[in-house]
């Protein structure tokens, strides 16, 4: 009769830690910065709440939506190459072989290493003068003169830093991408082998589809991480040429910190995590959808 309670309680106690991080680095920093959000506040003087006039100032910044949109135009960039390169290498390596194992192990180092170590890395290969990649293409004779691959030239920029964070995190996608297709029973592919079904026709028709959820929540995984890329753009370019390769998060960090905007720095999270939610909410309409 009492045994109920007790386990109720003796639940509420596990949970206890998770609820007491929750509440003190999400709940409250979130209610804080939409407060903050509603009040013009530059850290020297005391906060005046000013209503919505941060929001309806960011409507008419032109660089706020110009970062934006180089994000959006970002993610629209990287994603399918994460999301192909990381579903190819997925069923390279997926059978249960000791060399296919140990791929799977150098291919999935490189995301334990720090997005900002592996960032100055790869600034350290690009450098004009004693980085090893205009080295490597010299040699090949693929290049006369040394490129400058940051920071002159955004569409030359943006393309270096696709080509390091793809080298960072495209282990990350694989390895969701193994589990789900080992999750698939074995007696599924086994009968489509009977059939006569070949490797592309297994792929297409049954491990796909079947993998379909691991898919779709992998993509939105990249999607958000690109909606909020800062550290390798703050790096690898600071927004250089003229703000050009400067993301909607760069911007949030320049309004805040450099200028001490804090309340319109706010604002923008805000709408940042606003496009955020609505694709969230999609992922899991188009999740739900495949399941019924």
């Amino acid at each position: 009769m009492y045994a109920r309670p007790r386990s109720k309680l003796i639940g509420l106690l596990y949970l206890t830690p998770a609820l007491v991080f929750v509440t003190a680095f999400t709940a409250y920093p979130f209610v804080q910065m939409v407060w903050l959000s509603f009040n013009n506040w530059t850290l020297i003087t005391p906060p005046r709440f000013i209503g919505i006039n941060n929001f309806t100032r960011a409507l008419g910044d032109d660089q706020f939506w110009v970062s934006l949109g180089y994000t959006l135009e970002y993610t629209l960039l990287i994603t399918p190459i994460l999301m192909i390169g990381g579903y190819a290498l997925a069923l390279l390596v997926s059978p249960n072989t000791p060399l296919r194992r140990f791929t799977r192990a150098v291919i999935f180092i490189p995301v334990v290493i720090g997005l900002g170590v592996s960032s100055l890395l790869w600034v350290w290969l690009f450098d004009p003068r004693v980085g090893l990649i205009n080295q490597a293409l010299s040699d090949l004779g693929v290049i006369d003169e040394p490129i400058q691959w940051l920071g002159t030239d955004a569409w030359v920029s943006t393309w270096s830093i696709i080509l390091s964070v793809v080298w960072k995190v495209l282990g990350f996608g694989m390895i969701l991408f193994v589990a789900a297709i080992h999750a698939i029973p074995h007696e599924i592919n086994e009968a489509t082998m009977v059939d006569g079904a070949s490797f592309w026709q297994r792929t297409r028709r049954v491990t796909i589809p079947l993998t379909s959820p691991t898919i779709l929540l992998v993509t939105l995984i990249s999607v958000i991480g690109s909606l909020l890329a800062f550290d390798q753009f703050y790096i690898m370019t600071a927004g250089q040429p003229f703000n050009q390769t400067a993301t909607a998060v760069f911007y949030v960090y320049l309004n805040s910190f450099p200028y001490l905007k804090l309340g319109y720095g706010a604002a923008l999270s805000l709408i940042l995590a606003l496009i955020i939610l609505v694709f969230t909410i999609v992922q899991m309409s188009l999740t739900r959808r495949r399941r019924a």
